[in-house]
């Protein structure tokens, strides 16, 4: 395998590095000597650098999307009436219960990058939420009560400057 190919392999491998190449963010020299790669450091920079210049620009754009909050929701028992549960994941159902969580409920064009968006925000901020699912235009995040406000803006700050996926079209 040659150089060029090891060096996009392994930055494929690395969401964030192919991510930061896009938005050409990336010191070279430095991304070279952190990949696992046998070969002159300068030698897969130059790698680096080209394979930048043939990935599309990293765009965003503001989806159309409202989000709303909504307090008092728990994981609902096995055998309660699961009619009215927000999100079903597995085994685990979620809804208005009186629980001490928090949904954050997206509707309109959210999709999975949406929902991957959110969640990486939401990890910056330090909030792991307890389920998220995204289906037929609806997104949903269950979060510890405390966390629901600040789950909030996160959520409709990530949407407003969601990733266009590659292929998409904004329009």
């Amino acid at each position: 395998m040659s150089l060029a190919a090891e060096t996009r392999r392994a930055v494929d491998r690395r969401p964030f590095l192919r991510t930061a190449l896009r938005a050409g963010v990336v010191n070279y020299t430095a991304a070279a000597r952190s990949l696992p790669i046998e070969g002159d450091p300068d030698a897969i920079a130059t790698a680096l650098r080209r394979y930048a210049d043939e990935l599309p620009a990293r765009e965003t754009d503001s989806r159309d999307v409202r989000v709303r909050m909504e307090s008092g929701v728990g994981r609902l028992e096995d055998g309660a009436d699961r009619d009215d549960a927000l999100v079903t994941v597995g085994g685990a159902a979620f809804g208005p219960c009186g629980g001490d969580s928090t949904a954050i409920v997206a509707a309109g064009e959210v999709d999975a990058a949406a929902t991957g968006a959110a969640l990486e925000r939401l990890g910056v901020e330090g909030i792991a939420p307890d389920a998220a699912a995204v289906a037929d235009g609806t997104m949903v995040l269950v979060v510890d009560r405390r966390a629901g406000a600040t789950a909030l803006r996160t959520v409709e700050n990530a949407l407003e400057n969601a990733v266009v996926r590659d292929g998409d079209d904004p329009d």
